[in-house]
């Protein structure tokens, strides 16, 4: 009889990525349409490599002005797809955000609507007992609608603090036509700032960054440190970041015809060690949308902050 009743699972955590700093929008949406330009990220991440089905992480988003609206709204649209073991979870969003001038810098608020999909694959569980009514023999999904929002406060390009929360409704997925299985999204949390260190030689500049994330259950910190060389012929950066009691990792970045590239590799200091880390690509594009402004087809690297 138990075997018979509903099975409740708990969301897998929501994907920390090492270049978190680069993917602003998608952790906040109160950081849409910061700037006057279109910014594009891409990111790619490989978990736990080495194990049979580890995780494998793909998000795409952008973010603009509204530019009949003025430089104080900002839109943007993401998407998530993220697949661990015989889950495949993925999350479509659209974002806005205010933007309001407030002691020389400029306060955000940011709210967003979003669709989550998510997929069981049955047929390929080895479980001792092929006729278990708990497991699903085929592929069962289901969707759900929810909201995440955020605020934050960027002082000019010198430093920016942020407070976001996702899955705000806390959804459960039902999977399959019988939903007899669901998925449980749980409120997760995310704290973010940066700050930005300028030197005598302008060629050079240091960024620092940090996120908190937590569920109110478990916790995760990380602090990154990259040091960022723009030359007349290239840029490039790289840096380091840190987990306590997690992981290390390295980060490599460069600038090519506009479009700013960079990889990085984490290696967890405990558990699984440092063999089975985290490989992550990141893409950024940014183009100025100000038709009327000189020099306007002029393209440039995605920002840093």
């Amino acid at each position: 009889m138990a075997l018979l009743l509903p099975l409740g699972m708990r969301a897998q955590s929501d994907v920390a990525f090492t270049n978190y700093w680069a993917l602003q929008g998608y952790y906040n949406p109160a950081s849409s349409g910061l700037d006057e330009n279109l910014n594009v990220q891409a990111a790619y991440s490989l978990q736990l490599l080495g194990f049979e089905h580890a995780p494998a992480t793909m998000y795409v988003g952008a973010d603009m002005p509204v530019p009949f609206l003025g430089p104080r709204h900002g839109v943007g649209v993401g998407f998530l797809n993220d697949e661990v073991g015989l889950f495949s979870n993925q999350k479509f969003y659209l974002q806005y955000a205010y933007h309001h001038p407030l002691k020389g810098g400029r306060l955000s608020f940011g709210a967003r609507a979003a669709m989550l999909s998510e997929k069981f694959d049955g047929t390929k569980v080895d479980a001792s007992d092929p006729g278990d009514p708990v497991f699903s023999s085929s592929e069962v999904n289901g969707t759900s609608f929810d909201l995440d929002g955020g605020l934050r406060y960027t002082y000019r390009n010198v430093w920016y603090a942020g407070l976001s929360a996702m899955h705000c409704l806390a959804p459960a997925v039902k999977l399959g036509d019988d939903k007899v299985n669901e998925v449980q999204m749980d409120p997760v949390f995310y704290a973010t700032a940066g700050y930005t260190f300028r030197f005598r030689r302008p060629d050079l500049v240091l960024y620092t960054s940090g996120i908190l994330r937590t569920d109110l259950v478990a916790w995760r910190g990380d602090v990154t440190a990259r040091l960022a060389y723009s030359g007349e012929k290239f840029k490039m950066y790289g840096g380091l970041t840190y987990s306590p009691m997690t992981s290390v990792g390295l980060l490599l970045g460069t600038t090519f015809q506009g479009i700013n590239i960079g990889y990085s590799y984490e290696m967890f200091t405990g558990g699984v060690g440092a063999l089975y880390g985290t490989h992550e690509i990141v893409l950024g594009y940014t183009t100025d949308l100000n038709l009327f402004k000189k020099g306007k087809n002029r393209h440039q690297a995605v920002r840093f902050l």
